[in-house]
């Protein structure tokens, strides 16, 4: 939109409220970035007319996203790299997250940022590349629970993917792009986190109005696939684990390790991970994982759909 920009990143959804009601009805807005995507998905962001789209993918296109646009840019919790000085003096953090020489704002007076944005040039009015969507809760999954129970006992429906995490600027991160196009058509992938950004700008269609792609959310809305998986199970009768569901998980940060081992502590079995194994997992801890939790590392994603169909 033609106007001054705010890019907010992190994770922060509340954060992003408080700045939206500050520039409402002026000439700043706001764009989203990474993990502040589902931020569409919400009602209550969703309203606010200075909301205006999502700019960039995964965290680490931040440095040249950043220095790309004219704006003033606020990082909310983490997932940040070290500025570069063509966007430091026009960047603020808030909440918990610090950076070297750049403001951090306590409390939720954005008074600065807006201040800074407005001070900028105004940003042209070019169209987006394409449409994402998001926003599906455990109650928007579970008020189609009978139809995705019909589509599976027709045999429409063979199996459900959870495909997210983190992402890494890797070449072994394609896999998962890769990955996501090679599925049947007869399977829907659910995701989350930063990882959808490998493939949610694909369009793999629907069965009989479910969506083959369905994001779920941030990295923190793992619990929400938990649920979904739970209310699946009692759908069809059945434990998590004996669900036509495979989850294919890129780990790579701590906080994706502590999701990892909420899933291992809930009883999920027979997960896939990959690309990058961290530096802390030796032969005898990543034996132990193989051994008691039926871990599995990604490898060639033609086999492992395979493997994971029961072919």
């Amino acid at each position: 939109m033609k106007g001054h920009g705010i890019l907010v990143t992190g994770h922060d959804l509340y954060a992003l409220d408080k700045l939206l009601q500050q520039v409402e009805g002026t000439d700043v807005f706001v764009y989203t970035h990474s993990e502040m995507l589902p931020a569409y998905g919400y009602p209550g962001l969703k309203k606010y007319k200075n909301l205006a789209g999502n700019l960039g993918k995964a965290w680490f296109d931040q440095r040249q996203l950043f220095a790309k646009y004219p704006m003033a840019i606020l990082g909310t919790t983490n997932c940040f790299l070290i500025p570069r000085d063509e966007y430091k003096d026009r960047m603020f953090t808030t909440g918990p997250v610090r950076l070297p020489g750049v403001p951090n704002i306590e409390g939720y007076d954005y008074s600065a940022v807006i201040a800074k944005a407005r001070s900028l040039s105004e940003l042209k009015d070019e169209p987006g590349d394409y449409e994402l969507t998001t926003g599906f809760s455990t109650s928007v999954i579970i008020s189609l629970k009978d139809k995705i129970k019909q589509l599976v006992q027709d045999g429409k429906i063979k199996r459900f993917f959870l495909v997210g995490g983190c992402d890494a600027p890797v070449r072994k991160s394609d896999y998962y792009r890769e990955f996501v196009q090679k599925l049947p058509k007869d399977t829907v992938v659910l995701t989350l986190a930063c990882g959808k950004y490998r493939f949610n700008d694909l369009d793999l269609g629907d069965i009989e109005g479910i969506p083959r792609l369905i994001d779920l959310g941030q990295c923190n809305d793992a619990i929400v696939a938990v649920e979904i998986a739970q209310a699946l199970a009692g759908l069809f009768g059945v434990g998590v684990n004996d669900l036509p569901l495979t989850l294919v998980v890129s780990w790579m940060e701590q906080k994706a390790v502590a999701i990892l081992w909420s899933l291992l502590a809930l009883g999920l079995r027979n997960i896939y991970l990959g690309p990058i194994i961290p530096g802390w997992v030796n032969d005898d801890i990543l034996k132990l994982l193989v051994d008691n939790y039926d871990i599995k590392l990604i490898g060639n994603p033609d086999e492992d759909i395979k493997k994971m169909m029961g072919a």
